[in-house]
C-alpha cells in the first residue's frame, strides 16, 4: 500500500508491537480492588522500562450494564485509573471509545472495574489508545521529530501498510517501539518481530 506523495531516508528500525485491552490503577483503586496494601503479581515485564502485565484483572461494566471479564491488570500503579479498549470492546460495552493518549482520560467514558474485594465506578477512564511511538530525546534526533508530532508511518514486508496520525511520545524513560492495538496488527496483518519506518513528506 504505497504512497507516492511520502518518502523515508530511515530503514525500518522502529519494532513493533501490540497491546490489547488491560487496566491502569491508582494505589487507592487496586486497594478497593483487591484489598489495603496489595501488591501486583508480575508475569513479566513489557518492553517500556519498568512496566509489568500483572497476574491480576478485572471485571469491566459499562453504564448499560454490558461487560468483559478478565481483563488484565498493567503495573505498577499509576497516578490515574484508566481502561484501554478496542473497537471491537466499544461495541461489546456499548460505549462510544475517544481516541486517547495513555493518561488523558479527561472527559472520556465512565466505567465500573471490579475487582475479587470491591469494584469503583469512574465518571471517566475508558478510552481506545491512540497508535503512537514512543522514543528518547536521543531517538528523537535521529527521526526528525518532536514530542506529540504526529506522523505516518509504513511498516516492513510484502503486506506493508501506512498507519496515519501516529503521535510521537518523547522521554528519557522510554524505549523505542511503535505501540498499536490489537485489532490494527491484525487488519494491517502484523504477526511476530516486525520493524517500521517514519515517512517524511
Amino acid at each position: 500500500m504505497a504512497d507516492a506523495g511520502l518518502t523515508s531516508d530511515q530503514d525500518f528500525t522502529i519494532p513493533v508491537e501490540v497491546s490489547n485491552r488491560h487496566v491502569h490503577l491508582t494505589r487507592e483503586a487496586l486497594d478497593a480492588l483487591f484489598g489495603q496494601n496489595y501488591q501486583l503479581t508480575k508475569v513479566r515485564d513489557i518492553s517500556q522500562p519498568g512496566e509489568f502485565a500483572s497476574d491480576e484483572k478485572v471485571t469491566l461494566v459499562s453504564s448499560k450494564m454490558r461487560v468483559i471479564e478478565g481483563v488484565r491488570i498493567v503495573g505498577p500503579v499509576r497516578a490515574y485509573n484508566q481502561a484501554e479498549l478496542t473497537v471491537t470492546d466499544s461495541f461489546i460495552l456499548g460505549l462510544s471509545l475517544p481516541t486517547r493518549l495513555s493518561g488523558d482520560v479527561t472527559g472520556s467514558q465512565p466505567i465500573t472495574m471490579v475487582g475479587p474485594k470491591g469494584a469503583i465506578n469512574l465518571p471517566e477512564g475508558a478510552i481506545r489508545a491512540a497508535r503512537h511511538i514512543h522514543m528518547t530525546p536521543e531517538d528523537a534526533e535521529k527521526y526528525q521529530v518532536k514530542n506529540n508530532q504526529r506522523v505516518k508511518v509504513e511498516t516492513e514486508g510484502e503486506n506493508g501498510v501506512i498507519f496515519k496520525d501516529v503521535i510521537i511520545r518523547v522521554s528519557n524513560k522510554c524505549k523505542l517501539a511503535f505501540h498499536i492495538d490489537i485489532e490494527e496488527a491484525n487488519a494491517a496483518n502484523i504477526q511476530g518481530t516486525i520493524y517500521c519506518r517514519i515517512l517524511y513528506k
